[in-house]
């Protein structure tokens, strides 16, 4: 480690590390990806891919970020860019959960749906496109549907969950899983020209008391649709609030909804009835 770490020190610039020094020490030492990005920000150094993001994040936080594990539940519109969006932020470990295979109605709005990925597994999808573009990243696919009694397995050793389904039924499954192995959950959800957000931790109930009145399968969406933009920004969203949740952030949106008009161009944000107004 020592070899490394005098040569990574040698090989940096401005303190930053090339994607190509990077692979030469990947070769030299035998090490993985993950393991020459890990010694590099150990010591201060920042891969290059990142540094677009050493004035918000700084170089410790990068650490951090690597160190993480985060399940997103759920592969498709959400789901997708969720996924791209947390491996470019750098996140380590990513467990992907999702039992469908992509169809044409897909084709959309998904982004790892393309027309030769008709018929594939969603999850298998999102691993080739994670392991080519960051290969830091490890994705676990699950093709599996989350349930009260395998939800515990499925998130074991993740940090936090983001709640990209399309299944009211599904996601309050998904807040009680989270409730009972005590890590937060970020919520999104879409349908045509409007979206939502918020984010809970142990405790708050939020899902439960946003959909207590509202048990059916599907959502809205199931009647307006989702068109590409729509996921894009509620997925940069959930992201933004995954990444303040893994660095230990307070200003994120706890006991707040973020309700988003598209076509209005419009941001509104109300308290979560029952819960505290402040963090």
């Amino acid at each position: 480690m020592t070899a490394l770490h005098d040569y990574l020190r040698g090989q940096a610039s401005d303190g930053l590390l090339s994607w190509a020094r990077q692979r030469q020490a990947m070769v030299r030492f035998g090490c993985t990806c993950f393991q020459v990005e890990e010694a590099a920000l150990t010591l201060g150094i920042l891969p290059a891919r990142y540094q677009r993001n050493r004035e918000t994040i700084a170089t410790a936080d990068q650490l951090t970020l690597l160190h993480s594990s985060v399940a997103v539940v759920g592969c498709g519109g959400l789901g997708g860019y969720v996924v791209e969006e947390l491996a470019r932020l750098g996140v380590g470990h990513l467990v992907v959960i999702d039992p469908d295979y992509f169809e044409e109605h897909n084709l959309n709005r998904q982004l790892f749906s393309l027309p030769a990925n008709l018929g594939h597994a969603k999850v298998a999808a999102a691993q080739k496109r994670v392991a080519a573009l960051n290969p830091a990243v490890t994705l676990h696919p699950l093709q599996e549907a989350l349930g009260i009694d395998n939800g515990p397995e499925l998130l074991a050793g993740v940090q936090l969950a983001v709640d990209c389904l399309d299944s009211i039924t599904v996601r309050l499954v998904l807040a009680e899983v989270c409730e009972t192995i005590a890590i937060p959950l970020v919520h999104g959800a879409i349908a045509g020209w409007y979206g939502q957000v918020t984010t809970q931790f142990p405790g708050d109930q939020t899902l439960q008391t946003l959909y207590q009145n509202r048990l059916e399968g599907k959502g809205v969406e199931q009647k307006l649709g989702n068109p590409a933009f729509t996921p894009a920004v509620i997925a940069s969203l959930q992201v933004a609030e995954a990444c303040k949740v893994l660095l230990g952030h307070q200003d994120t949106l706890r006991h707040r909804l973020l309700s988003v008009d598209l076509r209005q161009m419009q941001f509104h944000e109300t308290a979560v009835p029952g819960q505290p107004s402040e963090q």
